[in-house]
Order: structure tokens, then C-alpha cells, then sequence
């Protein structure tokens, strides 16, 4: 079975060079690439700068994608924002795991488990994450996920999948600590950001179980270089049935 999975930091969907909130770009570019699930970071519910939207919705609709979750990680004078999963397959089982180190700014990793629609019934569980600036943080974040009771119970061939906004300037996160841990990335060194000249991959998908990578790539449309900060990371995996 062939699973397209895309994760993408959407800045609120506001354009990374021109400030503007065209949700209408993100949609175009997620259409494109016609995706089974995909990771959102910085969604906005009901702000200001995007139109009260509520933009898991707005988004989900659009796409056709029935299945979702949110979390709301960061509260504004109005609204919140946070990070979201779509999908085309139920979501059951959603979750949500503290990463706030200190003083610094909330964060919280959107975990769901994803029931495939083939012969055996799979499950995958997909974990959602948008890491912190600083690169302590960063590694903090991600051993309280991997040390997180959903993580410790679930079967060692279970398909797992953490995807999102690594913030990982310089790309060490994999060898420190993702690898380590049995995980694999799906991508070596693919530019995600900023999206008009991209210089740096901040976005990852790593993964572990019974998953084949087949390709992982960056969108480099046009539109795509507008619709946000970031460019989405696509992903295409066999799933072992």
C-alpha cells in the first residue's frame, strides 16, 4: 500500500515575502500533491491575521480531507494557534505531549493513530512537531517524545512516523538523536527554507517500523514559494502489509 504523507509549516498561511494572508496559496499547493496525511505547524483558530478562520477546517474542507486534529499550543489576545493533521483515514486516539522546556515558549507534539484502510487493518501513529529555536531545546523535545508512555507502548513494528518543523539550522538532530533511537529520515539534505531561496532543511519526517521510503521531496512551484515561509516536504512510503 502506497501512503503520501506531507508535512508542511504553513506560517499561518501568510506569505513568506509578501505578508499576505492567501490561504487560498496553501491550498492550491496542497492540492497539487494530492496527499493520504499531512502535518500542518503555526494554524491559526479564529485570529485576526488570518480572518477568524478556523483553519484545520478551512483547510480540511477544501482538501476533502474528512479526518483531523488540532491542538492549540500558543494563546493570542484573540484565538490560538498550533498544529494540525489531515488525513483520508480515521484518526483515533488523539493525544497531545508536553515539550515546553522552561521559560521558553509553550509546545506540544500532536500525536494520532491512523487507521489504514487495508487487509489488515494497520495502524500507524503519527506524531506532529514544531521544535523550539534554541538547539537544547530542541533535543529536549525530542527525548520527551521518544520517552513519552505512547511511544514506550506502542508495538516495535508499528509504523511511526514524526514529522514536522525541526528547526534544525544545522541538520544534527538525525545523527544525535533520531538514528539513535532506530529511527530512519527520509529525506538527506533537502532545502525547505525560506521557501523563496531555500537554504536550510528545518523540516524532516523520520520513521521507523514497517515502512519503505520511496521518494521525499520538496515542492518548488511558484506558488509554493509564496504561500509561506517554509516549502512543504512530500513523502511517499509503502506501507508492509
Amino acid at each position: 500500500m502506497k501512503l503520501r504523507i506531507v508535512t508542511y509549516n504553513i506560517h499561518k498561511g501568510i506569505g513568506g515575502v509578501d505578508r499576505l494572508y492567501r490561504p487560498e496559496r496553501i491550498i492550491e499547493t496542497l492540492q497539487h500533491y494530492d496527499a493520504d496525511i499531512i502535518f500542518l505547524q503555526e494554524v491559526d483558530d479564529k485570529v485576526p491575521r488570518s480572518r477568524f478562520h478556523k483553519q484545520v477546517d478551512l483547510f480540511g474542507d477544501a482538501l476533502e480531507m474528512r479526518y483531523r486534529a488540532f491542538q492549540h499550543n500558543v494563546k493570542l489576545t484573540k484565538g490560538h494557534y498550533g498544529n494540525a493533521i489531515l488525513s483520508r483515514y480515521p484518526l483515533v486516539d488523539v493525544e497531545n505531549i508536553n515539550l515546553t522546556v522552561s521559560i521558553k515558549k509553550r509546545r506540544r507534539a500532536l500525536v494520532a493513530h491512523c487507521q489504514l484502510h487495508n487487509k489488515h487493518q494497520q495502524t500507524l501513529l503519527l506524531i506532529n512537531c514544531h521544535l523550539g529555536l534554541a538547539g537544547f531545546e530542541r533535543v529536549i523535545q525530542l527525548r520527551k517524545i521518544l520517552d513519552s508512555p505512547v511511544m514506550k507502548h506502542v508495538h516495535h513494528a508499528t509504523p511511526v512516523i514524526i514529522g514536522g518543523d525541526y528547526n534544525d539550522v544545522w541538520n544534527s538532530l538525525g545523527k544525535k538523536v533520531m538514528i539513535p533511537a532506530g529511527f530512519k529520515p527520509a529525506s538527506k539534505k533537502v532545502n525547505t527554507f525560506p521557501a523563496i531561496i531555500p537554504v536550510r532543511q528545518l523540516d524532516h519526517i523520520y520513521y521507523r517500523g514497517e515502512l519503505t521510503c520511496l521518494h521525499s521531496f520538496p515542492s518548488h512551484s511558484k506558488i509554493a514559494r509564496q504561500a509561506s515561509d517554509h516549502l512543504p516536504l512530500i513523502t511517499d512510503f509503502e506501507v508492509k502489509i
